[in-house]
């Protein structure tokens, strides 16, 4: 590391601005689409790449013009960029073969009046795995669009997945909005992704129990799974592996000859099944115009004991390789992720170059940490709280508002150092799952965090004593790394740093605390030093154990920018 190395972080950002230069016609020449760029994969729209921070609305909100025109301005002023928003079968075809596009249109022009950008969610033959936002031509026609039945026979509110006449309409609807909104938005770009209906997966068993699926089940698998499975045998998931393994890895029988348990084999059915369901409008959809497309799923919860308890078969990260083999044409497996232990159950669904994407979590001081983990340490597309209009003013969600401002207003930052790998992030918890410490590694220098919800350590002067925090505070920081400069933007956490090899201790050149402008520059405030920076005054121990005593602090709730420049010694 050079000794002293100031990059005006002005310049970077004009730097970054400039980069890929957009012609006038390339604004129409490529739809919103995913691109690998470096380690990560963006989503680029209209010639750059898009963070998009965002939120999903109420599943009836978009139903209704009226109803959701009084949230557009508060989303705005909240710093969400991109709407989520649901389009449903049973309004856009509530006849056969007739069309009504209206809350398409009403929700284009409400967007582009407020500068944001939309994410539609087709709901169409399943909504949380549950059929309830079909036409009621189709609702009453159980003939023609079969359910999903129990052991004994009984009907579930659910259509089964071997129903070949309900894909086919459903795929006819989805595809005519699409060529809608082809017509309607291939220039402005208005809408850049597409969600494949909603959490899908078979409620109270297995696997279903129709005719039609009974009969399936007995049949053998389909080569085209087991020839995916044998093409990819190395790079297989443990879960598909174990299931596949555990009766020898056979390329023919059964669903039970193939894969055990039971249970398990059920389950890798009906994904099977769900995913080439899904597969069909999706690819029926894309013909008509191609933008990214994800699913989401309902993941496993921990009291969860077999598939069914959960949605049996949706895309579950133990069943990504299934929906990869069934459903090429679905570009992002994305995850619901309500429980505590987000970075956890985000690992799972960022296996196997899976692109990140989180469509529903939560808002609040732990949705500002879950997105800043996903977006500085997973290089997450975007992440979304759900239902967020109804809360987004309100002061239990200052926090995330904050949070979304200004990760907004260095969103061209955040993406360029994705591709370049110069950005991390820690998220760090005081309750259970209890997370209190933990590093980044960016460049030669680990950078060591530590949860804090007061600026002092106990007992007034910090020393060795663990940090102070109230039981339920969270915290969060993100890095990004300019040679010898770093941008920090931190709530509740205090930096320290060592060197990666340990030769030397890294010590604080320059600390700035500052913000940027709406259209991203940097506003340096104060120069901190003295009691800003010095966290530790036993410098004899600090010194032995390769601290220079000095670091940053974070200690509010409210997130905050700070540059620092190292150097060493």
């Amino acid at each position: 590391m050079k000794k002293t190395l100031t990059i005006l972080l002005t310049a970077t950002l004009m730097l970054g601005s400039c980069m890929h230069p957009m012609k006038k016609e390339d604004a129409t020449a490529a739809a919103p689409h995913l691109e690998k760029r470096g380690n990560v994969t963006q989503l680029i729209v209209q010639g750059q790449p898009w963070l998009a921070l965002a939120c999903e609305l109420g599943n009836s909100t978009s139903s209704s013009r009226d109803y959701l025109a009084p949230y557009w301005q508060q989303l705005k002023e909240a710093g969400v960029n991109t709407v989520l928003a649901v389009v449903s079968w049973e309004q856009t075809e509530p006849l056969e073969g007739q069309y009504d596009f209206t809350v398409v249109d009403n929700l284009l022009a409400d967007a582009r009046a407020h500068d944001m950008k939309l994410a539609l969610l087709w709901f169409g033959s399943w909504k949380n795995g549950i059929t309830s936002y079909t036409p009621t031509w189709v609702k009453k026609d159980t003939n023609r669009f079969p359910l999903a039945q129990t052991p004994e026979g009984k009907p579930l509110p659910i259509l089964s997945t071997l129903g070949d006449e309900t894909c086919k309409a459903d795929g006819k609807a989805f595809a005519a909005m699409m060529r809608h909104l082809k017509q309607k938005d291939a220039e402005q770009q208005t809408v850049i992704m597409i969600q494949m209906e909603n959490e899908v997966g078979l409620h109270g068993h297995p696997r279903d129990y129709c005719p039609l699926a009974d009969k399936a089940y007995r049949e053998p698998v389909p080569q085209a799974l087991t020839d995916w499975l044998t093409a990819h045998r190395d790079s297989l998931l443990p879960e598909t592996m174990a299931a596949w393994e555990a009766n020898g890895c056979k390329t023919e029988g059964t669903w039970e000859e193939v894969f055990a348990p039971a249970d398990r084999a059920a389950e890798i059915f009906m994904a099977w099944n769900y995913a080439s369901y899904m597969d069909r409008i999706t690819a029926a959809g894309k013909a008509e115009y191609d933008l990214p497309t994800f699913v989401n799923a309902w993941i496993v919860q921990p009291e969860d004991t077999r598939p069914g308890n959960y949605p049996s078969g949706g895309p579950q990260a133990q069943n990504h390789d299934i929906w990869r083999a069934a459903a090429p044409h679905i570009d992002i497996l994305s995850p619901d992720i309500y429980l505590n232990d987000f970075p956890e159950q985000l690992d799972l669904y960022a296996r196997s170059g899976n692109p990140v994407f989180i469509p529903e979590s939560r808002a609040g001081q732990g949705g500002a940490a879950n997105a800043a983990y996903a977006i500085g340490a997973k290089g997450a597309i975007g992440y979304s709280p759900f239902g967020y209009e109804r809360s987004c003013s309100s002061e239990a969600n200052a926090t995330f508002h904050d949070f979304y401002q200004k990760a907004g207003r260095i969103a061209s930052l955040i993406l360029q150092a994705q591709a370049e790998g110069r950005i991390s992030a820690v998220w760090l918890k005081g309750s259970e799952p209890m997370k209190v410490k933990d590093e980044m590694l960016l460049g030669d220098v680990r950078i060591q965090c530590e949860l804090i919800s007061s600026g002092m350590r106990n007992g007034g002067a910090p020393q060795l004593t663990g940090g102070t925090y109230a039981p339920d505070a969270i915290g969060y920081a993100i890095a990004i790394r300019n040679d010898d400069d770093y941008l920090f933007l931190g709530s509740n956490v205090r930096i320290t740093f060592l060197p990666a090899d340990g030769d030397g201790i890294i010590g604080l050149a320059k600390v700035t605390e500052g913000d940027f402008s709406e259209k991203g520059v940097w506003q340096e405030g104060r120069w901190l030093n003295g009691d800003e920076i010095q966290l530790r005054y036993d410098l004899l121990y600090a010194v032995d154990e390769g601290f220079s005593g000095q670091g940053l602090n974070f200690g509010r709730p409210e997130p905050s920018f700070q540059r620092v420049e190292l150097f060493k010694y």
